[in-house]
């Protein structure tokens, strides 16, 4: 199960989350990656004791470093530059994130790299893209993809303080989609025969996941509202509670279909021929006191009472609020596959898979993340191997 990008090799020159996400996407599909790290390693080894995890165990930096091999080279010397470059002589792919700036001192930016390798595929991730006054401007993705983008504004309710992110939404979401453009740059080189330079930005994550909103403003000059769940227009697309403490959301957006199968689940047919009811419109103009009964309703049994009649109903479209702990019980979650099996020592341990699959070319993990420098020897003997072979 080699995966769709085997014989693939990358080198990755990344820190923190967002390239090595994309490596590591990649590397799950099957690609040799080849993680270039300093002498100090990769940042993201220290997000164990940043998060107070007492187990000595680095669950994030696993996420997206598995599968890959890690090679020690410290690139501010002269014979660190030279096994770089030996490694991106014959790459198809470089994935960065370090600043462009700093890429073009290493001389690692896109024209001096293409000038000797030509097929190079070459990937990064910026802040806020590479033109610009702040091209060069540092960001994690709390900053650009959460904070600038406008995307936590949105989720700000009038009158409280923005919520926090949590880690690595901006930087998974930008790593699949640089994978996903180095793939298309992959399969235009099989017609070109040339490398390209692929770019996405943490900003333009941002941008991208709130569009609804943005391109509403930029084609309409108006703004969507936010939704409130007390007022929402449509409390048949609203959140309720149950008699056991949980949530649950409903998505009736199609009033014709999915308002009669609502009536039918709460046992109220006869709000289908109510004047204050029976029309989106009307429901708009009393969603106040709609969204008073519904919870008046909806309190009266437990979450599990409640899946049941909903589940009879085809055409009643919902969704309990899961915790996280929810999800790892989630039958469903483990039937889609949201969990892969890691190679570790003599066994293996569950990890979250990254969510795409391949009928033709199915891809596993095929180790864990590496130690800091593991195939430093590895990688060197068969750069040497290839010198000889020349």
């Amino acid at each position: 199960m080699a995966g769709p990008l085997a014989g693939i090799k990358v080198v990755e020159l990344g820190v923190w989350v967002a390239g090595p996400a994309a490596g590591g996407i990649l590397a799950d599909w099957g690609a040799d990656v080849i993680k270039v790290e300093p002498p100090q390693g990769d940042p993201a080894r220290m997000f164990g004791r940043m998060l107070q995890i007492d187990t000595g165990e680095n669950p994030p930096f696993e996420m997206d470093n598995r599968s890959k091999r890690s090679i020690v080279l410290d690139l501010t010397t002269d014979d660190g530059m030279a096994v770089a470059l030996e490694l991106l002589a014959d790459a198809d792919v470089f994935v960065t994130n370090i600043r462009p700036g700093a890429l073009a001192r290493l001389g690692l930016d896109f024209a001096t790299l293409a000038a000797s390798n030509p097929r190079l595929v070459y990937g990064l991730i910026t802040g806020y893209g590479t033109d610009g006054a702040d091209a060069d401007r540092a960001a994690y993705d709390i900053a650009a993809f959460w904070a600038r983008s406008g995307l936590a504004d949105l989720l700000t309710r009038p009158g409280d303080v923005p919520p926090f992110q949590r880690g690595g939404m901006g930087d998974h979401s930008a790593g699949m989609t640089l994978a996903a453009a180095i793939c298309a740059a992959l399969v235009a080189r099989h017609s070109s025969g040339q490398g390209q330079l692929v770019t996405t930005s943490l900003y333009r994550q941002g941008a991208y996941t709130i569009s609804f909103d943005l391109n509403t403003l930029l084609l309409t000059g108006q703004q969507i509202a936010v939704g409130q769940r007390e007022t929402m227009g449509n409390p048949c697309v609203n959140n309720y509670a149950t008699a056991d403490g949980r949530r649950f959301w409903i998505v009736g957006l199609q009033g014709d279909r999915h308002w009669p199968a609502l009536c039918r689940a709460v046992g109220r047919t006869d709000w289908l021929t109510d004047d204050r009811y029976a029309t989106a419109y009307g429901r708009a103009c009393n969603a106040i006191d709609l969204i008073a009964e519904l919870d008046a309703v909806f309190v009266t049994r437990s979450l599990d009472e409640w899946a049941e009649v909903f589940d009879a109903e085809p055409d009643f479209f919902w969704s309990p609020i899961n915790s996280i702990i929810d999800v790892l019980a989630d039958d469903q979650f483990h039937a889609a596959g949201g969990l892969v099996q890691v190679p570790d020592g003599d066994g293996s341990q569950p990890m979250v898979a990254t969510p795409a699959d391949f009928g033709g070319t199915p891809w596993e993990p095929r180790s864990a993340a590496p130690k800091l420098g593991e195939h430093t020897d590895e990688i060197l003997d068969e750069i040497a191997d290839r010198r000889s072979r020349r």
